[in-house]
């Protein structure tokens, strides 16, 4: 039997001392490697197989294989759904092409807070980070004050555990945040204390800080120009030109009256050139007066297949593409299928298409289907639009969730295993 690769793990090393053979005929070693190309969602299913493949598909160095071998349009591209707070709730994976769905353990629990939302979760290898966040805590007073979070979790899909990282050296939610192409570092910026259940309340804020995975460390960056939160971010180019872009979000609130607190959006955009030393410049208003309110959902679509990212938006059940040239937001194509609540629907990029996620219950039936209506109402639908084919598609799906699904309050995330 060929010795094992030093990719191998300890579990290899027994299955081959073992002499459990995964595939009769074949040197564990190739069995490996062909195990590895079984999509991720079937995987749990043909444990049952052997004691050597219950033993292998349970292992990390499946997922390391995977990673190490498989170009990105060769892995299984699943959504990480956060249905609420995750330390009492478990996110759950789900892959659309072949409607499965997998639960992932709830993350630890802080006795003393709960609520968390407005964290943002993002992928980078074989990991989910959940950073940040808008809580309660029970030792602050009043009690019924919304504050941030600092925490920093990781989901490592190698042993199937969460584990507890440095905290941001400011605590904050609803923020801007995006992986710095081809490191290990990933960038937070502005954000603040608000919670969904209290309208334009909450604080905001400028700091920008960095997080180093290897050394597990924030450092501190240069502030944004002005205090904005709700915002988001992601990297344009790459080497030396790399920059930070962050669009949209609040700033300033006012009232009106005296009474009803308004938030002041922002129209424009700032950037952070790493070559300069981390410096800002502003873009202009994206957008004329009375063309829209605030900036919609903002998804990228980046890796194979697109030389520079493409920024699109979700705004009133249109899509809409950002020319960076003229700095303006072009419309793109219109959901087939509109939901009658515009802010209840779920927006993320996958596998270079853009997932549009919406209740059945929150979709303008035809008269024929309105029988048919409560039947369904757990229903998901997700309608799929691919950019470069300029083509829709929709799936169907019955969620795992024991209560429907408010896009206000979940998070979601793409990753691929």
């Amino acid at each position: 039997m060929a010795p094992p690769y030093s990719w191998m793990s300890t579990e290899e090393v027994q299955l081959q001392t073992l002499t459990l053979t995964l595939i009769p005929g074949l040197p564990n070693d190739l069995a490996s490697l062909i195990l590895a190309f079984i999509p991720y969602s079937h995987q749990s299913r043909l444990k049952s197989v052997s004691k050597s493949w219950k033993l292998f598909l349970s292992s990390g160095t499946l997922i390391s294989l995977r990673q190490s071998l498989l170009p990105s349009s060769a892995r299984s591209h699943l959504l990480c759904i956060f249905p609420q707070d995750p330390s009492i709730s478990s996110p759950y994976l789900f892959d659309p092409k072949n409607l499965a769905w997998r639960e992932l353990p709830a993350m630890p629990c802080n006795p003393h807070a709960y609520g968390l939302c407005n964290f943002t979760s993002i992928s980078v290898g074989p990991h989910l980070y959940v950073i940040g966040g808008s809580l309660f805590d029970t030792r602050s007073f009043p009690l019924d004050r919304p504050c941030s979070s600092s925490s920093t979790f990781r989901f490592n899909f190698l042993n199937w555990k969460w584990e507890s990282l440095s905290s941001m050296l400011s605590p904050r939610g609803s923020f801007a945040c995006a992986v710095i192409p081809n490191s290990n570092k990933i960038v937070v910026a502005g954000g603040g204390s608000r919670h969904p259940m209290y309208g334009a309340a909450g604080s905001r804020m400028s700091s920008v800080e960095m997080y180093d995975i290897g050394k597990d460390e924030w450092v501190p960056l240069d502030g944004l120009p002005r205090f904005r939160a709700g915002c988001v971010g992601f990297f344009v180019g790459n080497g030396e030109e790399k920059e930070f872009w962050v669009m949209g979000g609040y700033g300033e609130c006012r009232t009106i009256s005296g009474v009803f607190p308004v938030d002041e959006y922002y129209k424009d955009a700032v950037v952070m050139e790493l070559k300069s030393g981390g410096k800002w410049r502003e873009v202009g208003d994206m957008w004329e007066e009375g063309e829209r309110r605030m900036l919609g959902k903002i998804v990228v679509l980046e890796g194979d297949g697109w030389h520079v990212p493409a920024i699109f938006m979700l705004d009133r059940g249109d899509i809409f593409r950002y020319d960076m040239a003229s700095n303006q937001w072009l419309k793109e194509t219109s959901v087939p299928r509109k939901a009658s609540d515009e802010s209840s629907v779920g927006f993320v990029a996958l596998d270079g298409e853009l997932h549009v996620l919406t209740l059945l219950d929150g979709i303008k039936l035809p008269d024929t289907q309105k029988l048919r209506r409560n039947k369904r109402s757990a229903a998901l639908l997700l309608q799929i639009y691919h950019p470069k084919k300029e083509r829709w598609r929709s799936v169907i799906t019955k969620p795992p969730f024991n209560r429907p699904l408010n896009f206000r309050m979940a998070v979601i995330c793409a990753i691929g295993l």
